[in-house]
């Protein structure tokens, strides 16, 4: 829904700016301006000095303009940052051969793998977090192992296993995948 949102914004953002900025290049070239151009001609500047002097002396004038700026800012910030930040998809969809396919939740997705996941030999705990398109999922697993394990036998493991069973339940083509291993600390043992 973020895409959709995002899109129909910058369409209009461009667009406005577009008309503007095209109608004021176009009478600055010499074409004539409409009945509801505010200003005159091609040599009229876009404010003058009195219309941008009007209404300095007025009380209400500087808070209002500071709070539409500010209020500006912050949906400029909103915005960005919910541009920017990771989306984790709400379903995946799914290949089911008959050119129907189905969906699964994207919770569900990282539940079920983390469950298998943790069940691998020497993996104290693992969290998996699934990011990318509702295509094309791409997960990030983050994988505690115990004291004395092989991080080397875990990915094999983890690759032959668990994301080769999602991947091919789901019928996706590829699964990328990024894993990050932590080791478990044991408390310091004391020898008597």
């Amino acid at each position: 829904m973020l895409e959709g949102v995002n899109r129909v914004l910058l369409g209009i953002v461009g667009l406005v700016l577009v008309l503007l900025g095209g109608s004021v290049l176009a009478i600055g070239l010499g074409a004539p301006a409409p009945s509801w151009w505010p200003h005159d001609g091609r040599h009229d500047v876009l404010l003058d000095a009195a219309e941008r002097t009007r209404w300095r002396d007025e009380g209400w004038w500087w808070p209002a303009v500071i709070a539409v700026l500010a209020v500006l800012v912050l949906l400029s910030l909103w915005w960005l940052l919910a541009v920017l930040r990771r989306r984790r998809p709400a379903e995946v969809l799914l290949d089911t051969g008959d050119e129907e396919g189905a969906s699964l939740r994207g919770r569900a997705l990282e539940q079920a793998l983390a469950e298998e996941v943790s069940h691998l030999d020497g993996v104290d705990r693992a969290h998996v977090l699934l990011t990318g398109r509702r295509s094309a999922p791409r997960t990030r697993i983050l994988l505690r192992l115990q004291p004395r394990t092989g991080p080397a036998t875990t990915l094999r493991a983890l690759t032959r296993g668990p994301l080769a069973h999602a991947r091919d339940s789901a019928g996706l083509p590829a699964l990328p995948t990024e894993v990050r291993l932590h080791a478990v600390t044991h408390a310091p043992e004391r020898v008597t």
